[in-house]
């Protein structure tokens, strides 16, 4: 039996946290896709792609993502906001070959001006006892690389279209 591994990555967007929330609460899943495709693919596709680069050649797969709820914290004074998006993801295409993933993605103001990201994901290694093997081999580095560089295309995004 294989337990849940973790993965946390944090990201900044220079903007404050109410443009950042608004764009987020907006559509989130749009946030995603348009940080994670090229221009050429979202016009094709509504799936984003998580990809990483291993041994010099790009890995990827089209996910198919859902908002699973919002929460708001602090509406008190003495605590400090919070909006946390409950994600899964799953891949698009052949999706016990790969981890079902459940993100939170977490913003709060650091400043005045400038938004925090954290990502905070969980996910069972696919395919058993195999997939568990596979997982310590190269799978945690793997799983490891996309959600880094997934949220680190978000920020990206928002930093893009929320500048000014």
């Amino acid at each position: 039996m294989t337990t849940s591994r973790e993965i946390r990555y944090y990201d900044y967007v220079n903007t404050s946290y109410e443009r950042v929330c608004e764009a987020l609460r907006r559509d989130v899943l749009a946030v995603c896709r348009a940080a994670t495709k090229t221009a050429a693919s979202r016009a094709v596709s509504l799936a984003s792609e998580l990809h990483v680069n291993v041994g010099g050649f790009e890995i990827g797969t089209d996910i198919d993502i859902r908002l699973e709820g919002i929460e708001e914290h602090g509406a008190d004074p003495k605590t400090p906001p919070k909006t946390t998006f409950a994600l899964e993801w799953q891949a698009a295409r052949m999706p016990r070959l790969f981890p079902f993933m459940h993100a939170q993605l977490v913003a709060y103001p650091l400043t005045s001006t400038e938004t925090q990201l954290e990502l905070v994901s969980r996910y069972d290694p696919p395919l058993g006892a195999v997939g568990a093997a596979l997982d310590a081999l190269v799978g945690r580095r793997i799983a490891d690389a996309c959600v880094h560089r997934f949220l680190t295309e978000v920020a990206m995004h928002l930093r893009q279209t929320l500048a000014g």
